[in-house]
């Protein structure tokens, strides 16, 4: 089964880079420092932000659809980044090494089924739910604390 991991647009968030903190306190937003890794999983990149380096901790509603699933949480930033990244066919390492909540969706944006896995063993989930032809996509989440790590597509 092909499919793709991509990092999200960071066109939203652009306003934000660089900006006082109050601006981004109105905006319900915190720039952090990142003190270890991993800790601060870039939703862009993809990957753990390294020690010294700014993250902006925001809202950021990554299940916008018209269903009771709509979902928004917290997310890490990296200020500055710019290019989101893209994994066909492989999983990054920013989630092979953590607990995972995978939840599939169909195209009404209805949960049809859900599971957690260690994120080394994403991939076989990925085309255990991918198998079922209803599922439109995928929404990968830290299980732990719970927030949107990344979204999976047919590739």
């Amino acid at each position: 089964m092909n499919y793709v991991i991509q990092g999200i647009d960071p066109a939203p968030f652009r306003h934000l880079y660089g900006a006082p903190d109050a601006a981004l306190a109105a905006r319900h937003a915190v720039r952090m420092t990142v003190a270890k890794k991993p800790g601060a999983p870039c939703r862009v990149t993809l990957a753990d932000a390294e020690p010294g380096e700014t993250v902006l901790l925001l809202n950021h509603a990554h299940l916008p659809v018209a269903s009771p699933y709509r979902s928004a949480h917290a997310i890490f930033v990296r200020e500055g980044a710019e290019v989101p990244a893209r994994f066909e066919n492989a999983v990054p390492e920013q989630l092979a090494i953590r607990l995972l909540s995978v939840r599939a969706f169909d195209d009404a944006g209805m949960m049809t089924d859900a599971d957690v896995v260690e994120g080394r063993d994403l991939e076989p989930l990925i085309a255990r739910f991918f198998a079922d032809p209803a599922v439109a996509y995928l929404h990968v989440h830290n299980a732990k604390p719970g927030c949107f790590a990344a979204r999976v597509d047919r590739g």
